[in-house]
Order: C-alpha cells, then sequence, then structure tokens
C-alpha cells in the first residue's frame, strides 16, 4: 500500500482544513515547494496535491507553483482541485501532474470521465468520491448531492475507471481515525483501485488499511501534527 503524504494549497499556503470547511484551515508552512521536497527527502513515492483555491473557484488557480514543485521533484504527483474541463485536464498534465483527479465533473457529466480516459487512459485518471452519510459531495465538498457514493462508483467502472479516491468528509482533518467500514465495503464492491483518505491519526490506521489490500493512503493532518512519522510508517506499512 502506497503512503503518500498530502499538500492542500489555498491562497500559496500549505494548509490543512477541518471537514473541508474552508473558514477552519491551518496553515503549515507558506512554501509549498519546501513542503513538497520535505516529504519526497523522507521516503514518499508520490505527492497528492490538492489546488484548494481550484476547488473553490472551478477551476485550476495555482498552476504556476504546481508547475515549479513538479520541476523540482523526482517523484510524481497527483493534482486535483478544479479541474472540469478539458482544458484544465490538459493544463495539469503540462504543469507536470502524473495523474489528475476528478470529482465535480464525474457526477454532473460522467461522459467527460469517458473522454479523458479516452484522451488520456485509465491510469492517469482519478476519480474522487467524496462522501457525507453515504452521499457524493461536489464543488469543493460545498454541495451534498442526492447521489449515493455506490452509485457513482458503478457507473464510473462502467465508463473504465481503474481508480477511486474515496474520502469521508466527517473524518478528514480530525484525526479520528479512517471510516474502515467505508473503504472496506468500497473495496469489496469495486474491481477498482482504492485510495483512502480522511481521518487517518497513527500507523495502526495504516496497518488496518493495508490488510484490505487497498492501493494507498493520503496522509494529511497526521503527518503535519506529528502523529504519524512518514519515515517509521513507510518501514511498518511496505
Amino acid at each position: 500500500m502506497e503512503l503518500i503524504p498530502a499538500i492542500d494549497i489555498l491562497e500559496r499556503q500549505v494548509v490543512r482544513l477541518h471537514k473541508g470547511k474552508y473558514t477552519e484551515a491551518t496553515v503549515f508552512s507558506d512554501d509549498p515547494i519546501a513542503t513538497s521536497l520535505h516529504w519526497e527527502s523522507l521516503g514518499a513515492t508520490r505527492l497528492h496535491i490538492i489546488d484548494l483555491d481550484g476547488s473553490s473557484e472551478g477551476s485550476p488557480q495555482n498552476l504556476d507553483l504546481i508547475e515549479k514543485i513538479t520541476s523540482q521533484l523526482t517523484i510524481p504527483i497527483q493534482l486535483g482541485g478544479g479541474i472540469r474541463s478539458l482544458e484544465s485536464v490538459t493544463q495539469a498534465f503540462q504543469a507536470g501532474a502524473d495523474r489528475i483527479i476528478i470529482g465535480t465533473k464525474a457526477i454532473e457529466n460522467p461522459a467527460f470521465i469517458e473522454e479523458c480516459i479516452a484522451l488520456f487512459g485509465n491510469e492517469k485518471i482519478i476519480v474522487a468520491v467524496d462522501c457525507q452519510d453515504g452521499k457524493v459531495a461536489v464543488k469543493g465538498w460545498k454541495e451534498l448531492t442526492s447521489t449515493p457514493a455506490s452509485v457513482l462508483l458503478k457507473h464510473m467502472e462502467q465508463v473504465g475507471v481503474l481508480r477511486f479516491l474515496v474520502t469521508d468528509i466527517e473524518r478528514d482533518g480530525t484525526l479520528k481515525g479512517p471510516n474502515v467500514d467505508l473503504i472496506q465495503q468500497v473495496n469489496t464492491n469495486t474491481k477498482g483501485k482504492i485510495l483512502a483518505a480522511g481521518g487517518m491519526h497513527k500507523v495502526a490506521d495504516l496497518q488496518m488499511l493495508s490488510s484490505l489490500n487497498i492501493d494507498g493512503a493520503i496522509l494529511g493532518k497526521a503527518l503535519y501534527s506529528g502523529t504519524i512519522d512518514l519515515t517509521e510508517a513507510l518501514m511498518i506499512v511496505n
């Protein structure tokens, strides 16, 4: 299971939100480039970068910064946040992203995902399944749809999606532990590869998720607050 440090960028700073709320942002660094290089130096094999300004505005807002980050890293990144058009998909790849994460558009226009897969291949596309009480949230988690997560997963699998990022919004940024039941249920009901996010607190959480044979876990607040040591976690989980 791959352990992937998260770098959430808001107003050019590295922040962590509490349950996705922009009003509850904690700044951890004013240098996203240095933060990226730090996680790489500790053994990260991939970074998970979210353009929170992009999520809020509906189109990527920090591509120049992303390009500076990717030009200095030797490891790949996956990038999300406001990627809702073919133009923004192309721009994200041009900025150096290895994979892109699409959430809102998967709900609004599934054919868009199909088009992206046809153009770039299913290894390059991650669909975000952001859950709250079993339903999918969109537009930077500001809108809750009536679509059950299970329905989105099934539909996306039918159009060829290989990899899903599953987040329990109520756990995100809380350090209360991941929603193991949700991850287990999703992993059982889909053939796709699962990346789990939301609530990671200690290495034991990662060992539990690893036992489910999922593809990866996203580490955010636990790394920044020090409840998980990346080097130690990499040794134990791998």
